[in-house]
């Protein structure tokens, strides 16, 4: 089922699919998930688009690892 990344309601669980877009929705939701210093950096969006299933939680997670990793 397409996620409309413009009004869905996000939640960890939601399946990032072939039709994902950094949407304002989704930066209003990682920044309430992740704290007002997230941002989508080039490498972590190369991530989100690798072809490897994840889910916006796996997005959530790896950037907080690239964070303790700094």
């Amino acid at each position: 089922m397409k996620v409309d990344w413009h009004g869905a309601e996000l939640n960890r669980a939601t399946v990032i699919d072939r039709h994902y877009r950094h949407t304002q929705n989704v930066r209003r939701f990682m920044i309430a998930a992740c704290g007002e210093a997230f941002r989508f950096d080039r490498d972590l969006k190369a991530w989100i688009r690798s072809e490897v299933p994840k889910t916006l939680g796996d997005v959530m997670d790896e950037r907080q690892r690239r964070q303790r990793a700094r």
